[in-house]
């Protein structure tokens, strides 16, 4: 009867998939830049897998354990280990090695899982035997704790120095062409021209374009997740993972993500990856055999989340609402984890400490933050914190309206009377909705800059300003350019902007070449390959002859800020002042160890003379100043005056 039940959960489940995929993922904006024919991979049988679960005693075996591997001089001694194969739960494993403690065994209620808990503390580096015993039957396992690279104190995380660049890995470059077409269990798409399939990106892609990020003035490297997502349409963008620890290797392999740390590193660029807690896809083991039956929250039904991100700060808020957002499914093709249960919790909070430790991580991404169950995210926190105190996390708590209720997922927050979340950074959403707004309208009393200086005036909800990741667009959103600009003034605004205020920049792949888009009819809209990625594209905007007049304007112009924004501590440590729009024009002070910054900015499209009394208590009795945008001398007398839409960065 239970082989039955789980034969026909597998088949409904791909039912579903194939039902929701298209309505449930974006499609890509058409690609004109590359011919690439169609090419469907088949999918493999997978009554292998079924069987080998489900079978008799000639096939028990132990077909893997996460971690594959870990290390021994860790703060926390606790080791989980989940083994799967047929029927391990019926085996009783055994240690004898100086220094491994075999604490706890625990059976899944599927047969096919078994999990251990080891106590490592006196553990030397090396391998030991694990044997699981069943009568007359024994399993061997060979086991390795290798020797630690460095102490955790050593790692530091991404912070206010650092400009984050988010790409998307299948949309940036494609650099190995040999893993394109790769078999995988599952059957999947790879065609530039539809725009919801694969579209070839990788690894090496990114690799091969470190020199173009480096010449920008990128410090760091956010990408989308890379695990593998061996699901169908519309899994490009890695949010559907199918095991957590295998690198897709459509994308490459584990040690391509380990080279690509080292590669980034060696030029002083930090590695930040995307992890997902909330959901994995529907393709996972997990859900094909659940280990438990609370493995997955509603009993792996389909019941969509409400979204309500309010819920947990909102004083009416009601149970039902609470519960469906955490417990609902992100969509359908993702199904939500069920945190409370301690092995699957356990098994998370483990696995992101082994990727920073095998990865040589300078940061992680949590993806759909407040949607997990808060108080397991706070005891994650705490744990990486705890082995790794330099280390950095931003959530993403995509509350677009309100910057308090963001506010109050950073640790230490006096909002949140509840818990302290020991999350040190998050999103600043309500900046990116404003945007567009705020430097593409005619300032007035409550338009255009205004709204910015109105915006700012809430900053004193961060515990830590400093640690808030500020953006214009990312891969979820409208580009902060709809379509094509006719001038570079908005565009320079607000480039200024996020580089110049208090927080962590965070640009989006493209944004320093005027990709523009919209994601109201299809997120891939905002999505689209970086030309000159791919073989064979007419034009490359990795180099300058491939780019267009106003676009390499754009670079040189967002490339001299941030390489002046490098090792500057006014930027990313200093106070800010600043001034209500006056006469259309708002003014800000950065400063830090007697030296100062002042932005000056016109918000209206007509010139304007700018009275310079109201800001005697910035410029004092300066009469000149260095204009980091053009390296020429602008006079502080009594008047300035401005271009329309003009932006002045004054050294003072």
């Amino acid at each position: 009867m239970m082989k039955t039940k789980t034969l026909f959960l597998s088949f409904a489940l791909l039912l579903c998939q194939l039902g929701f995929a298209k309505q449930i993922m974006s499609s890509e904006r058409l690609i004109e830049y590359s011919k690439f024919e169609s090419s469907i991979i088949p999918s493999q049988d997978n009554s292998d897998w079924l069987s080998s679960h489900h079978s008799g005693k000639k096939n028990e075996k132990i077909e893997k354990v996460e971690p594959a591997f870990w290390w021994s001089g860790m703060k926390n001694t606790r080791l989980q280990l989940m083994v799967y194969g047929s029927n391990i739960a019926t085996y009783k494993p055994e240690i004898n090695h100086p220094g491994v403690v075999l604490k706890e065994v625990c059976p899944m209620e599927s047969p096919n899982y078994l999990v251990l808990y080891l106590d490592v503390k006196d553990a030397a580096p090396g391998k030991f035997q694990i044997e699981f015993v069943k009568g007359k039957r024994k399993l061997n396992y060979t086991y390795e704790l290798k020797e630690r690279q460095r102490k955790g104190e050593d790692r530091i995380g991404f912070n206010s120095s650092d400009v984050v660049y988010l790409l998307m890995p299948d949309r940036f470059a494609n650099g190995d062409e040999s893993n394109d077409y790769i078999q995988m269990k599952y059957p999947y798409t790879v065609n530039r021209r539809d725009v919801n399939a694969r579209h070839g990106g990788d690894l090496a892609g990114i690799m091969q374009h470190l020199d173009y990020l480096d010449s920008l003035g990128i410090t760091a490297i956010w990408t989308t997740p890379v695990l593998e997502n061996d699901m169908g349409e519309g899994s490009y963008h890695g949010y559907a993972a199918t095991d957590y620890y295998k690198i897709d290797p459509r994308l490459g392999t584990n040690e391509d993500y380990v080279r690509l740390a080292e590669s980034m590193h060696q030029r002083g660029m930090k590695l930040i990856m995307d992890m997902v807690f909330n959901h994995c896809g529907t393709n996972h083991p997990w859900l094909l055999d659940p280990p438990m039956q609370n493995w997955f929250n509603n009993s792996h039904k389909y019941i969509e989340t409400n979204h309500n991100k309010t819920v947990f700060f909102d004083p009416y808020a009601s149970d039902i609402d609470k519960q469906e957002l955490t417990d609902g499914w992100f969509v359908p093709t993702m199904p939500d984890l069920n945190q409370r249960n301690r092995f699957l919790a356990d098994y998370l909070i483990q696995n992101s400490i082994w990727w920073i430790e095998y990865a040589d991580l300078d940061g992680i991404r949590q993806d759909t933050y407040v949607y997990p169950d808060p108080d397991m995210m706070v005891r994650w926190c705490k744990e990486v914190f705890e082995e790794y105190p330099n280390f950095n996390i931003v959530g993403e708590v995509m509350i677009p309206n309100n910057p308090v209720g963001t506010a109050y997922w950073q640790q230490n927050s006096v909002l949140n009377e509840k818990a302290n979340t020991k999350l040190k950074s998050v999103m600043d959403f309500r900046l990116r909705t404003i945007a567009g707004k705020v430097f593409h309208e005619e300032t007035s009393w409550d338009t255009g800059l205004q709204l910015l200086f109105e915006h700012f005036a809430y900053d004193f909800c961060y515990p830590d300003i400093n640690n808030v990741m500020r953006l214009l667009e990312n891969h979820d959103t409208d580009r902060f350019l709809l379509e094509t600009p006719e001038n570079l003034n908005a565009y320079k605004q607000a480039v200024t902007l996020l580089l110049t205020i208090p927080g962590i920049p965070q640009l989006y792949y493209g944004q320093e070449l005027l990709m523009s888009g919209s994601n109201k009819i299809d997120f891939g809209y905002v999505r689209p390959d970086m030309p000159g990625g791919w073989k064979g594209d007419a034009i490359s905007v990795f180099q300058e002859n491939g780019r267009t007049a106003m676009q390499q304007e754009a670079f040189d112009f967002m490339s001299k800020l941030l390489h002046w924004r490098k090792g500057n501590d006014v930027i990313s440590k200093g106070k800010m002042k600043h001034f209500m729009p006056r006469n259309n024009v708002y003014v800000y002070e950065r400063s830090c160890d007697e030296r100062s910054i002042l932005v000056i900015m016109n918000g209206i499209n007509k010139e304007v003379d700018l009275d310079l009394a109201p800001y005697k208590e910035v410029i004092g009795d300066k009469t000149s100043s260095k204009n980091v945008l053009t390296n020429g001398n602008v006079s502080l007398g009594r008047i300035l005056h401005l271009q329309p839409k003009e932006v002045l960065v004054l050294e003072l």
